[in-house]
């Protein structure tokens, strides 16, 4: 009886998984399709990824959108972190009051976000561009750094740190040699959900962006209308082959950093 129990949950998973992935590997197959027909095989070519990389169009959308996502998420883990620790020090109401706060812009909606944004621009008189996307992606990836961090900071005891300055150690020596190391995990998770997110933001990139500014998801939103190329299969699985790898490392890299370091 367990055994069988076994099977029918392993096959379970196996549907749930196959589910999940089956779109992104017809994506992936579709890449490699000689022709352009979406229900026939015409051999086995490389050719949409070449076209891809001659199209000036398609690489500054996705130059684009890599730049954005990194420097978003490079800037947002550093704030986020920060703010963790100065609301972790808060008292108790309000720490509360401004994870409260924090919340909201994760269970509003993306489209009054990216409306908001766009009018807070306006009324500042800041032209639609790169930099307002990228302020923009900022914004909303501070909540998911903060939350990312915060269970980290709160297990994180003071008292290494207070040792850390009886021992002689600046205040800045003893975070970056303490305080930090401890973090990590929470900083990694908080800036890979931060790349992700704004990898695959739509809306919010759509209201903030100025014209002649493209990421993929914009970029391909106005090719839907138009039809869209094989070679937007081809960009799409370079993204999801990027955001897996980025997920592989923020998964694995922290495990084999601490295991050199016990072997050292």
């Amino acid at each position: 009886m367990d055994k069988l129990k076994k099977i029918l949950s392993n096959c379970y998973l196996a549907l749930i998984v196959l589910f999940m992935y089956a779109p992104i590997a017809t994506l992936v197959v579709l890449s490699f399709n000689s022709g352009r027909s979406r229900a026939k095989w015409s051999g086995f070519s490389t050719g949409w990824y070449l076209e891809m990389i001659a199209d000036d169009t398609i690489m500054a959308a996705l130059r684009n959108t890599l730049i954005i996502a990194f420097l978003s998420a490079l800037i947002a883990t550093i704030l986020g972190t920060v703010a963790a620790i100065g609301i972790n020090n808060m008292k108790s109401w309000s720490r509360n009051t401004i994870m409260s706060i924090t919340n909201i812009p994760m269970l509003n909606a993306d489209i009054v976000t990216g409306i908001s944004l766009m009018l807070c621009f306006i009324a500042f008189k800041i032209s639609l561009g790169f930099h307002t996307i990228l302020i923009a992606h900022i914004t909303f990836n501070l909540p998911y750094v903060i939350l990312s961090v915060m269970p980290k900071v709160r297990q994180t005891s003071k008292d290494t740190y207070e040792a850390a300055l009886d021992l002689g150690a600046t205040p800045m020596q003893a975070f970056f040699k303490v305080v930090l190391p401890e973090l990590m995990p929470g900083v990694t998770s908080g800036f890979m959900l931060a790349f992700t997110m704004s990898l695959d933001d739509f809306i919010i990139t759509h209201f903030t962006r100025g014209a002649g500014i493209d990421t993929i998801s914009t970029l391909v939103y106005s090719q839907v209308r138009k039809g869209i190329s094989p070679t937007m299969y081809a960009l799409s699985t370079v993204i999801f082959l990027t955001v897996f790898i980025v997920l592989l490392i923020g998964n694995f890299a922290p495990e084999w950093l601490s295991r050199r370091k016990k072997e050292a």
